[in-house]
């Protein structure tokens, strides 16, 4: 009987997806839909592709902000299981590292890991709390709160707050830096399909394989690979919540947001479904697997728009292939070796790969400006950007009883706060200049 129960509920949970057609092929211009798949061997390569596509920029995050690499790719993996069960597998997507952590993770490095991880925490209760609203009130009360001339500004300042890191990282190895963005930049130009999604990992490895060659690999991190076992489980630590780290990652939340709604209605776009009713759940799954991160030793996930391009070229957007990834995931976490061995990227490798991907972290926000068509010849517009974007990048720091409150913070309360301000006192100052013109 117990035997006859676990076939069962195996027949079920394979039962989530229907065979598309006869699971072997797809005919041209058809699709395979989220709640289907094709033969298992198919859908593990599948699979495979989007490991490939999120692995460089979910291992990169814990690399710079000194996280626990393994301990990353178990919550990613954990969190992408979660997602699909929350979204109940109708938004295809992979939970990977969000890149929005790194500038206040970076910048609370001295008050340890412990607190690091209370703002990873933090963050992702908040995120479950504007799923929540947004599940009860709907996506349009996003559209209220958060108009694109404000989350284009907090992704803007919270990419070029991190130019000085990437900086410092290139100027440390700056020929094997050089040859780390030139791969990254040829492969992205250059290159079509597959190969110019994965540029950012061919840049690492060959700007990793340069500077091995060279002989130029820290050597107290070669010996803890030599060192570290085949197998085993990841690094836990638990969280402290501190309310100097938790000023810092609040304009996280903005970005998380603004990325989800983005991703799922870039989903929406592939899939040709609407996914509007989804938006809520995917903020409360994403906010929920950032908790999980936060409470165990990972970093804060995000929906990642490398899988959404994987899907629009091979238009298979079987969320089996995202449920493989995940598992996939969740197997690497249980090898310190590959951890150690991830640690060994050079300081040169990160420098290159992250003075381009600042850059186009804070395009991304810029992106939303044009695509939105922002007048910045509006005085609020312009003032309260013109503000809060120096404050970021400037990495304006003001203590406030005690608490040393950063640039990211400060630049996200001055255009989150300041632009409804801004723009109620400019439209009651507009009735009485219109009073005062002369009629006729």
């Amino acid at each position: 009987m117990l035997r006859s129960g676990s076939a069962g509920r195996a027949e079920a949970a394979l039962a989530l997806w229907s065979v598309h057609g006869d699971g072997r092929r797809v005919r041209d211009g058809a699709v395979v839909a989220p709640d289907e798949r094709l033969s298992w061997p198919l859908t593990i390569g599948f699979g495979a592709q989007h490991v490939a596509a999120m692995f460089s920029a979910t291992v990169l995050v814990p690399t710079l902000t000194h996280f626990p690499v393994t301990t990353t790719l178990l919550f990613s993996g954990v969190g992408t299981l979660l997602f699909l069960l929350m979204t109940r597998n109708r938004v295809p997507s992979y939970l990977g590292s969000s890149f929005a952590f790194i500038a206040p993770l970076t910048a609370a490095d001295q008050d340890g890991v412990a607190a690091q991880l209370g703002g990873v925490l933090v963050a992702g209760l908040l995120l479950v709390g504007v799923g929540v609203a947004v599940k009860a009130l709907g996506v349009r009360l996003l559209e209220s709160v958060m108009p694109p001339v404000v989350t284009g500004a907090v992704i803007v300042l919270v990419g070029l707050n991190l130019a000085p890191t990437a900086t410092r990282f290139f100027a440390a190895q700056p020929l094997i830096a050089l040859v780390t963005v030139v791969v990254i930049v040829g492969c992205t130009v250059v290159a079509r399909g597959l190969l110019s999604r994965l540029s950012i990992l061919i840049g690492v490895l060959a700007g990793w394989a340069v500077a091995a060659l060279s002989g130029v690999l820290n050597q107290d991190r070669v010996d803890a690979l030599r060192e570290a076992v085949w197998f085993g489980l990841p690094e836990f630590h638990a969280p402290q919540v501190r309310p100097s780290v938790i000023l810092l990652v609040i304009p996280v939340v903005l970005v998380l947001v603004a990325e989800n709604v983005g991703h799922v209605k870039a989903v929406a776009a592939v899939t040709g479904r609407d996914l509007d009713g989804s938006v809520g759940d995917s903020l409360i799954a994403d906010g929920l697997a950032t908790v999980l991160a936060g409470a165990g030793g990972g970093s804060g996930t995000t929906t990642y728009a490398e899988n959404i391009g994987v899907m629009a070229a091979t238009r298979v957007y079987s969320t089996a292939a995202y449920g493989v990834a995940a598992l996939t995931a969740i197997l690497l976490s249980l090898s310190p070796k590959f951890g150690a061995l991830v640690n060994t990227i050079p300081d040169g490798v990160l420098g290159g790969a992250t003075i381009l991907l600042y850059g186009m972290i804070a395009l991304v926000g810029v992106r939303i400006w044009f695509a939105d068509r922002v007048d910045f010849t509006d005085p609020v517009n312009l003032t309260v950007v013109a503000v809060a974007v120096v404050a970021g990048v400037g990495d304006l720091k003001i203590s406030i009883g005690g608490v040393a409150v950063g640039g990211i913070a400060w630049g996200a309360v001055i255009v989150v706060a300041g632009y409804p301000l801004l723009r109620w006192l400019r439209g009651r100052g507009e009735p009485r200049l219109n009073a005062r013109r002369p009629r006729g």
